[in-house]
């Protein structure tokens, strides 16, 4: 259980709305044999950076123009701005776009990742969820890791403070004591945990399995099928490389994340790549649906969607 931030969400998510015009105003998403791409820089979605390196775009004949962000919220208010053809964006920030721009499409599940854990401190005093009573845990407001955070708390009847804390100012917020724990995704998580060595305890278990989706705009989809049957097909063989670990790919993915080559290997083996759009999705969306209407991030009246209808796996199938 949780006191929630309304008003901190709010004032995040007025503030993105004004910065992201200004991240990729100059993307030309119009450019027939090309894809402008979101990439939230995660190794849920390490196929971009492997394809990228390993020439794989290139070889079904793409061009990606590739456009990073920090966070899927940030990331999908592009996309819904057709300011990229194609996100990266994790299911919870998913569920709550698809709300308001029922013009996106999910068009691949990239990857699961069960690694989730809230950050704490032992020298703060804790040990386990049940310490976590009373305190703040900084996280980004929104995300996959503020779900996990919530499901956390709750499944231990426990209550704490959510507050907001960018992708980027996580490991100064854990190592400055401004927080007493983090939650994050990562590569931010791995940064946590190791500024902090031996001071740093990772609690919470399995129960989020993160999805690390690909949506693409009503006109990618309308326009662009071929370049996104490529895309797809690239992006399959770079995750046969991600499973086996191998060091091209290891490299691609450090390099991407500015993650030491060795961590980056031990994070890739925690995700499973097969690239896959399951129907059951839309149950786990619709489930975190309700969740951002508890916390603000979907407004209360809201109706949510049928998600079954956003999801479009047309152009899984490898181009030929």
């Amino acid at each position: 259980m949780i006191q929630h931030l309304r008003r901190p969400v709010a004032a995040v998510a007025a503030f993105l709305a004004l910065l992201l015009p200004l991240t990729a105003c100059t993307a030309d998403t119009s450019e027939p044999g090309t894809l402008t791409v979101g990439f939230v820089v995660d190794p849920s979605w390490a196929q971009i950076p492997v394809a990228q390196q390993g020439g794989y775009f290139d070889k079904h004949g793409l061009k990606v123009k590739v456009v990073n962000f920090s966070t899927g919220v940030e990331a999908l208010q592009a996309l819904a701005a057709h300011q990229v053809d194609v996100t990266t964006a994790a299911d919870v920030p998913t569920s709550a776009a698809l709300t308001r721009s029922p013009g996106l499409r999910v068009v691949g599940d990239g990857s699961r990742w069960q690694g989730s854990r809230v950050v704490a401190r032992r020298s703060a005093g804790i040990g386990r969820v049940e310490d976590l009573a009373g305190r703040t845990i900084g996280t980004p407001l929104g995300t996959s890791a503020a779900y996990f955070a919530s499901n956390t708390l709750s499944h231990s009847a426990v209550t704490a403070k959510l507050v907001q804390v960018a992708p980027s100012a996580t490991v100064t917020a854990a190592t400055q004591r401004n927080v007493d724990a983090i939650a994050i995704f990562q590569p931010y998580q791995a940064q946590v945990i190791a500024a902090l060595g031996d001071d740093a305890i990772a609690l919470g278990g399995d129960a989020y399995n993160q999805h690390s989706l690909y949506l693409a705009s009503d006109t990618a989809v309308a326009g662009k099928k071929s370049e996104l049957s490529s895309f797809f097909a690239a992006l399959n063989e770079a995750g046969g490389q991600l499973t086996a670990r191998s060091d091209a790919a290891v490299a691609a993915v450090a390099a991407a994340t500015q993650l030491p080559a060795d961590l980056v290997g031990k994070i890739l083996g925690e995700f499973d790549f097969t690239l896959q759009l399951r129907p059951d999705l839309a149950q786990t969306l619709a489930a975190q649906g309700d969740w951002a209407k508890g916390q603000g991030s979907i407004d209360g009246s809201v109706r949510l969607p049928d998600y079954g209808t956003f999801l479009d796996a047309d152009f899984l199938t490898p181009a030929s």
